[in-house]
């Protein structure tokens, strides 16, 4: 299974585009007003260069918004990485959590993770080097002390917590100091 990485999307690739036009529009930019300040001192004030200034003009406000928008797109895929790792190291911290509180043993916390992965019982038999029976039995039980019946019941425990944002456990002691008034 391949993790998705917002860097590859919304980073890099857009921003070499964006700086490549930042620097055409710069090369432009400095022919412009290297061209009409060349034809001011030569012609004087003249309706060429009443067009030809405004045109550079122009293209140093673009390299101006260009870079502007470069710095806020590096920026703002800085804060989806961080915000991605934060999240990704949250539901890590869930799942050893509610793993612990369930008492899991290290071998079912093993496959168990992997289910949710969602590697079936021989992938999970080949990457841990047991056969495939002890991995159905160490999952059956790990199902059983999580008090679900299947694989898409335990991710769909971890999907919940997502969701809602309030891990499970804390949930249902809400519930049951709710349901004690």
């Amino acid at each position: 299974m391949r993790a998705h990485s917002f860097r590859a999307e919304s980073g890099d690739g857009r921003s070499w585009t964006v700086a490549a036009i930042v620097g055409l529009q710069s090369l432009a930019a400095a022919f412009f007003v290297a061209d009409a300040a060349g034809d001011l001192q030569r012609d004087g004030l003249s309706a060429h260069i009443a067009v030809e200034a405004p045109v550079a003009v122009s293209l140093l406000a673009g390299i101006a918004f260009g870079a502007w928008r470069l710095r806020t797109m590096l920026a703002d895929a800085r804060r989806r990485d961080a915000a991605l790792a934060a999240a990704s190291g949250a539901l890590g911290e869930v799942i050893r959590a509610h793993f612990a509180q369930w008492g899991l043993t290290a071998a079912e916390a093993d496959v168990a993770l992997f289910a949710l992965k969602g590697c079936d019982v021989a992938e999970i038999a080949r990457l841990r080097s047991t056969a495939a029976g002890t991995v159905r039995a160490q999952l059956a039980r790990a199902y059983a002390k999580a008090g679900v019946g299947s694989r898409a019941a335990l991710v769909s425990l971890f999907i919940e917590d997502l969701l809602s944002g309030v891990p499970a456990p804390q949930r249902s002691a809400r519930l049951d100091q709710h349901q004690a008034k």
